[in-house]
C-alpha cells in the first residue's frame, strides 16, 4: 500500500501543482488571443482548440490542488484563477510573454508541448495516485499538440527566407526563458526523491534530446546567450496586464456563481 504524503510533502505538492496549473492557464490565455486572427481558417479552429485544451489541463491541476487542500475555500479553483494577484502566481516568464507573431506563438507552443508530453509520461507513474491518474487522463492530448505544432515549426522553418528568419528570431527570444520551466521551488526536489514528480535534471535532458535534433533538422540554431536564471515567482512585466483582462468579469461580481 502506497503511503499518503505527509503534511510537508502535501505543501510541496501544492506548490508544484500550482506551477503546472498556472503555466497551462496563462499559455492557454495567450493562445486564445489568436482566435479570429490565425493565418488560415483551419488553424484558427485548431489553435483555439489547443488553447481550450491547455485551459482544461489547468482546470484538472487546480481541481487536484483543491482536493489536496480539503475544504479550504482559498484553494477553490475559481478563487485561484480569478482572485489571486500576480505576485501569487507561479507561472514562468516563458508563457507570460505576449503572443508576438505566428512564428513566435507556434514555436512557443511546440517547445512547451514537447516538455509536457515527457513530463506527463513520467507523472503517469507518480507515487501519488491522484496525480498519476490526472496525468494519464490528459497526456494523449499533448501527443496531438506536439504533432500539430512540430508540423508548423518544420513548415515555417523550411519555407521561405522570411518565415525562416521569423522562426529564428522567435527561438532567439524564447530559448533563454526555457530554464525557468524546469526550476523547482526550494524543497521540491524532495518530491522527485520520493517518486511523486520527475527529476528536473532528467526531464531537461530528455527534453533536449527531443527538441535539439528537431530544431537542427529545421535549420534553426539554438542561441548561445545564457539562459535566464529566474526562479518561479519572478514574473515578467506582462503578467499583470494579462490577469487584468482574465479576471475582469469575475472581479465585477465576486459573489456570483459561475
Amino acid at each position: 500500500m502506497i503511503p499518503e504524503p505527509d503534511s510537508a510533502d502535501r505543501r510541496l505538492l501544492h506548490s508544484y501543482l500550482l506551477a503546472l496549473a498556472d503555466d497551462e492557464l496563462i499559455l492557454g490565455h495567450r493562445d486564445s488571443e489568436w482566435c479570429g486572427h490565425a493565418p488560415i481558417l483551419e488553424e484558427d479552429i485548431a489553435f483555439a482548440n489547443i488553447a481550450l485544451d491547455e485551459i482544461g489541463h489547468a482546470s484538472v491541476w487546480y481541481a487536484l490542488l483543491s482536493d489536496l487542500a480539503g475544504e479550504d475555500p482559498e484553494v477553490h479553483p475559481d478563487r485561484l484563477v480569478y482572485f489571486r494577484p500576480p505576485a501569487e502566481y507561479r507561472s514562468a516568464w516563458f508563457v507570460e510573454l505576449p503572443k508576438g507573431d505566428w512564428a513566435f506563438s507556434i514555436l512557443r507552443q511546440y517547445l512547451f508541448d514537447a516538455l509536457e508530453k515527457l513530463r506527463l509520461e513520467r507523472l503517469a507513474g507518480s507515487a501519488y495516485p491522484p496525480l498519476a491518474e490526472a496525468a494519464a487522463k490528459i497526456r494523449l492530448e499533448e501527443i496531438y499538440h506536439q504533432r500539430h505544432t512540430s508540423a508548423w515549426v518544420r513548415r515555417l522553418s523550411l519555407g521561405t527566407e522570411e518565415s525562416q528568419r521569423r522562426m529564428q528570431a522567435a527561438l532567439d527570444q524564447l530559448w533563454p526563458h526555457t530554464a525557468q520551466l524546469f526550476s523547482l521551488a526550494p524543497g521540491e526536489d524532495a518530491l522527485a526523491s520520493a517518486g511523486y514528480v520527475p527529476d528536473p535534471g532528467e526531464l531537461l535532458q530528455a527534453w533536449e534530446a527531443v527538441v535539439l535534433p528537431f530544431l537542427d533538422e529545421c535549420g534553426l540554431s539554438v542561441p548561445s546567450s545564457p539562459l535566464v536564471p529566474a526562479q518561479r515567482g519572478e514574473h515578467s512585466a506582462h503578467l499583470a496586464g494579462l490577469l487584468e483582462d482574465l479576471q475582469l468579469v469575475a472581479r465585477l461580481e465576486p459573489q456570483a456563481e459561475w
